[in-house]
Order: C-alpha cells, then structure tokens, then sequence
C-alpha cells in the first residue's frame, strides 16, 4: 500500500478530481511504475498506455464519466483509464484468465461506455453516443480517444465525415504519439493555439462575427474576407484544414503531457457546444528509458525484466510469422512479381526483412484491411503476385472485399493469415475463430492450415506457384508444436496417424492435431483402435478424406474455430451426403465469444486439449454406434 500511496486514494474518477495540482506529478509517476511493474509480469500493450498517463488523468479531471462518455480507439491504451476507475485492486489480473480485459468492455465498468478492440471506430461510436444523448434529452459529452496511427483507418473518416454536420456534443482526442504534425507546424502554432484557446479570444471573435453579420452589404464582404484570409493563414501553418473542412473545430496542438494545458483546452472544448477535434502530442512509452528509445519493441510485450528491457521467455523454435518472413523473401528472390503488403503489422506479421529487401515491392497502407485487399486485387489484375499478412481477426474487416473484388473476379492473390484460432490474452476481439468458417463460403478459394513450419513453407510455396485464383494459408501464433515421434507427413493434402482399420476416427487440422495425436496415443493404450486424420487442405477437402472417412463407425471432428459454417460442419455434412450411417460428433466453439487466458487453458476449458479430448471419445464410447456396415465396407 506505500508503494503508491496516491493511487491507493483512488476509487473513482471523483478522487482524481480531488487531488491538487502538485500532487498530479507523483500520482503520474505512481501510474507508471503500476503500468510497468504489472505488464513486465503479464505481457500487454505497454509504450502506448505510458504515453497516455497525463492525457487520462486531465480527461478525467474535467469530464464527468460516466455521465461523460469516454471512447477508446482500439481500447489497448485504457490501462490506465482503468486504473483511475475503480479497478486498482484488480489490475494485477489484466488479461489474464478471469481478470480484467486488456480492452474495454461494457460489462467490466460504467466506466466503459463501449467496447473496443479494433482500431478506428471511436469517432463513430462516441457519433452514436452523442446523438443518442441528444434524442433522449440526456446530459453529458460522448469523448472519442483515438491515436494517429488509427486515423489512417477509412472508418475513422467516415466518422468524421458524418460528425461534423451535427450539433452533438462530441469531442475527438487526437492522441498524436508520432508528432508528424508539430514538425510541419512548429512555434507559430504553438503561439497560435495559446491564442485560440483563450476564451478572451473566441468571445471576441463571437462578438465580431455577430457584428459583421448585421451590417448591410459591405459587412457581409468584410466577413468573407476575414473568414477567407483566416483560412489561408492556417492551411499555410497548419499544411490541411481537412478536420475543419469536415465540419469540426480543431483546437491544439497541446503538449500531452502537460495537465494543466490539457485541462484547460477540454475546458474549451466542452464551451464550444458542437463536434470539436483537440490535437493532443504525447510520446509514446515515456517516462521508461527502454520503451522511449524502442516504443515499437514494446506496444505489444511479453514478460520482460524491468531492469534490463529484455523479454523473459523460455527458449523456443523459430515462430510461423518469422518462418513466414523468411520463406516470402525466399520466394521473392526467384519472382520480381511477388509483392507484399500489410495493415500496419509489417513487425507482427514477419515482414521486417521483406521490408527492408525488397522496398518498391513492400506496401504498408495503414490500419487499412479493406484498402489492402482491393489494392492486391489490383496488383493481381496487372500480373504482379500480391501477399497481403494479416492477423485473422483483423482480415474479418475486409470480408466484403475479398468476395467482391478477389474471390468473384478469380484474381490471384495470396492472405498469409497470421494468429488463426486461439490467441489467448488478448481475449474476444482477437480470437482468430472465424477466418475458416468465412473463407468456407467464397467461391474459388483454397485455404491450407499447417500444424509445424515445415508445412508453412511447402503450403506457402504451393499458394505462390502451384495454385490458381485466390489463395489463404492460415497459421496459429507461436512455434510448431511438439509431434508424435512415429508421425510421418506427406506434405498432401492430408495425413493418416495410424491405420484405416480401427473403429474411431479424429478429424482435425492446424496446430490442434498434436492434441489429438496425443489423444489418440491415451487411448490406444487403453485399447481402442483410433486413428486421426489431418487435413492439410480444409477447402476444398480432398474427396480422399471422405473416402477414408466412411470406414470408421466414430467420427470426432475437433476443431479450434466456430462451429456453424466451420469445416467441422461442411465435414460431416457432406459424409451424411455419401451415405454414412456411423456416428459423427463436432467439437468446435459453438456460437460463443471465446474469453482472454492462455491458449493451454482455453483448450482446455473447451475441451479441445488432448485430455479433454480423451475424454469425449471414452464418454461416448459407453453408447454402441447405430450401424454396423463398416466391417462389410472393409472386406470389400
């Protein structure tokens, strides 16, 4: 409890209120040293939220949450949003299993107006929030958070676009953490904002205004010259007026770390009484030597020694994003067509190395996934090799474009879709469920899903120069997971773990066949006969597998994704198709958001690890199958 004496004081946003102007520098640093002591022990989003310390506590000095309404973009930043709303005592759980969420979310606090995950769409929900606010007579302002990088999300603008013709009591926060900005406009707009954030000077410029309007016809003219000139100053300093050609006031830039001026320029914004976007500079991972000088290193971390910066993690195989990084510059070197692209995960999806090799060839366009997808289709129509390397969760932005502009136009383009299935820590938003389900109902598609980076390599090589139209090759996060040592792929489109004359059959794809494999050994030792089938190609699946299929009586289909429309439950429809009359059991997520913890738990929470596996098959195992034909199937 004296390790932070200030933020043990605080229960609530009201507590924030209360403390006195020299007393916000040591809470900041009390802040800090919370945000790196727990993230150094949990892994998280970290050089974002140290930037964010000063700009929460002013936020929270001067708004009223939760009858102000508080938006975080993408909702990684929010640590300390947290911190200074009740949840101090449980910070200690942060992503963790039954913990708090790393994101907001609306069932945790009323604190958190509305849940995030996903970048730029904080200016359309603090939109939504504000009108809402107006329809039903409410008090209280909608406050959008939202960084730089995310502005370059359409979604973001079409937010804007749409805020600026209203009346709403809507506030934007521009967290800037790259300064681009202040380096075009320098001291004149500094001193320009001290002016313009005067209430002194807006009052004049209200009161002149007024006057102009009522003269006769010269004052009309006095006024167009005035507003015409005023305009042509600023896009002179400011190089873009785009946020006041949307309809907003822009106020700033203030100096993110600065309270005091902070406070006042939100003060500012609340008078205005319309949408206003204030430009808040702030430097990413300040106030910890290691995220300052590296902040990229560490916006996403796991465990690390606070002393030295360096991560505490066991020694481990290459990762299928590095192994994916190295075989496209592999590719790369042999075809000048291959290019690659990424939504501002060039270091998340491998691309590093590509970028810095081949750099007329490497294209990051921003937080922009349906753009990214388009733009491939584009390259594809010219005859260039297009490889977009995307997390899964964040390709489900851009579903429309992959059926309108690659899948129906039949254009080669390759989704090397990174973290497919479980995740763990980073919870609902980033679970990579859904890719296998939705890539099952576009036309022209291949999808391959390796279990080890061998496969990765061979698959990638296929999707570049062996397959035609578009191409998916999903892969889970981390390493290739340990297999049986009489375990013999084929590098086809599918595998056979043990014989075709036993009784059950575990079908499966991705990194969850070692779970199964490893299920399929417990159970022979008990004496069943059990074999797993691998699919290494889940669209279209080879007719083979359903060939080798009807001749067991139990079919197991384990599968890390959602169950409807899931190749689970293609599978199986299409055996009940052929005329199998066994017993065809679907292990998959059904119809749920999947909650943070580690992938070993959240496996076995659902049942899908080798143990619970195991389970399921002894369980059913006390229930005889309603046919005998399969014997008769293989005599013949």
């Amino acid at each position: 409890m004296l390790e932070f004496p200030l933020l043990n004081q605080i229960k609530g946003p009201e507590d924030v209120k209360r403390l006195y102007p020299e007393q916000l520098p040591g809470l900041c640093v009390e802040l800090r040293r919370e945000l790196i002591k727990t993230v150094s022990a949990n892994g998280g989003h970290l050089s974002s939220n140290l930037g964010v310390v000063e700009l929460t506590v002013a936020l929270h000095r001067v708004f009223e949450s939760p009858t102000d309404q508080i938006v975080w973009d993408v909702g990684h930043q929010s640590y300390v949003h947290k911190l200074l709303t009740g949840r101090v005592d449980r910070f200690s759980t942060i992503r963790q299993y039954g913990g708090l969420s790393g994101f907001p979310r609306t069932d945790e606090s009323v604190h958190d107006p509305f849940g995030a995950g996903h970048s730029s769409t904080s200016i359309s929900a603090a939109s939504g929030l504000a009108a809402a606010k107006r329809i039903k007579g409410e008090d209280g302002y909608a406050v959008a958070v939202i960084g730089d990088g995310a502005l370059t999300g359409g979604l973001a603008f079409e937010g804007m676009n749409n805020a600026g013709r209203t009346q709403d009591k809507l506030i934007i926060v521009l967290n800037d953490n790259k300064m681009s900005i202040s380096k075009n406009v320098g001291a004149i707009a500094r001193h320009l904002m001290v002016i313009r954030t005067k209430p002194f000077y807006f009052k004049i410029k209200d009161i002149a205004e007024v006057v102009l309007a009522h003269l006769p016809y010269l004052g009309k003219k006095i006024r167009k010259a005035l507003v015409l000139s005023k305009n042509a100053i600023k896009n002179y300093l400011y190089h873009s007026t785009i946020f006041e050609e949307m309809g907003l006031i822009y106020l700033g830039p203030v100096d993110g770390h600065d309270i005091a001026a902070m406070e006042r320029i939100f003060r500012r914004a609340k008078a205005v009484g319309r949408p206003v976007l204030v430009h808040v500079l702030t430097v990413k991972g300040k106030g910890y030597s290691f995220a300052e000088q590296d902040p990229r290193a560490f916006h996403g971390v796991s465990k690390f020694d606070v002393e030295t910066g360096d991560a505490i993690a066991p020694a481990s195989h290459e990762t299928f994003s590095a192994v994916f990084g190295r075989t496209l510059c592999m590719a790369a070197s042999s075809n000048p067509h291959l290019c690659a692209i990424t939504a501002a995960m060039a270091a998340g999806t491998g691309l590093t190395d590509f970028a810095s090799q081949y750099r007329s060839r490497f294209f990051d366009v921003g937080i922009a996934e349906e753009h990214a997808v388009v733009f491939a289709a584009g390259l594809a129509a010219n005859g260039m090799l297009p490889v977009f390397a995307v997390y899964s969760t964040f390709l489900q932005r851009a579903y429309d474009q992959i059926i309108h502009d690659v899948a129906l136009q039949n254009k080669k383009v390759v989704f090397a879709v990174d973290r497919a299935g479980l995740v763990g820590q980073d919870g609902e938003t980033h679970q990579g469920i859904f890719d296998a389900a939705f890539f099952n109902t576009i036309p022209n598609m291949t999808v391959f899903s390796p279990t080890t980076s061998d496969e990765l390599r061979n698959m990638l090589f296929s999707a570049f120069f062996e397959c035609n139209g578009p191409v998916a090759v999903r892969y889970p996060r981390g390493c290739s997971p340990a297999l049986p040592a009489d375990f013999c792929p084929t590098y086809g489109h599918y595998d056979l773990y043990g014989t075709g004359q036993a009784d059950i059959l575990i079908v499966t794809y991705g990194k969850l066949f070692a779970e199964a494999a490893k299920a399929a050994q417990m159970l022979r030792k008990e004496g069943m006969a059990i074999s797993v089938l691998k699919l290494n190609q889940i669209k279209p699946v080879d007719t083979v597998c359903y060939e080798t299929a009807m001749f067991f009586s139990r079919l197991y289909f384990v599968e890390e994704g959602v169950r409807t429309g899931g190749v689970a439950e293609l599978f199986c429809a299409h055996m009940a198709e052929r005329g199998y009359r066994g017993a065809c059991h679907i292990c998959a997520i059904d119809d749920t958001f999947v909650q943070q913890g580690s992938v070993d738990v959240l496996l076995h929470l659902l049942e899908m690890d080798a143990a619970g596996i195991a389970d399921r098959i002894r369980q059913d195992m006390a229930t005889p199958p309603k046919h005998s034909h399969f014997d008769e199937r293989r005599a013949q």
